[in-house]
């Protein structure tokens, strides 16, 4: 690779980051997102299990394996799903749809944006040691 494109290839990756780290810290975005969490908090908490498990240490966890919860369906436990924003956004749209068989008994979140926003909430809040703490 020349040197031009090199450089070129590096300002183009910087110009990705800062446009998706400036995307996912949207305050307002985050705000409404954690507004739509509060549907979720009849069944589902960051800090620790309800009905539904825990959602700290979300991101990256493989379905049916929140420490401590027992409650999982098998048919997610056996979905193979890897929590990410595309996962979550396909799960969250239609649980029933997504995973035929799951637990959790809700219709999903239709609207686009609000997922959107949800999601955004989630990786940010679900960060274990930064505002909660896995298993507890």
């Amino acid at each position: 690779m020349s040197p031009r494109h090199a450089a070129v290839a590096c300002w183009l990756a910087g110009l990705l980051l800062v446009a998706g780290t400036s995307m996912a810290a949207d305050p307002a975005a985050l705000q409404r997102g954690e507004q739509i969490y509060a549907r979720c908090a009849a069944c589902h908490a960051i800090e620790g299990h309800r009905t539904g498990p825990q959602h700290c240490g979300l991101w990256g966890r493989r379905a049916g394996t929140a420490q401590g919860y027992t409650g999982y369906s098998q048919a997610l436990r056996r979905s193979g799903i890897v929590w990410d924003e595309r996962s979550l956004d396909v799960f969250l749209k239609d649980p029933m749809k997504a995973v035929p068989g799951t637990a959790m008994g809700y219709a999903g979140v239709k609207d686009d944006a609000e997922r959107a926003d949800l999601i955004a909430w989630l990786k940010q809040a679900s960060q274990p040691g930064k505002t909660c703490q896995p298993g507890h």
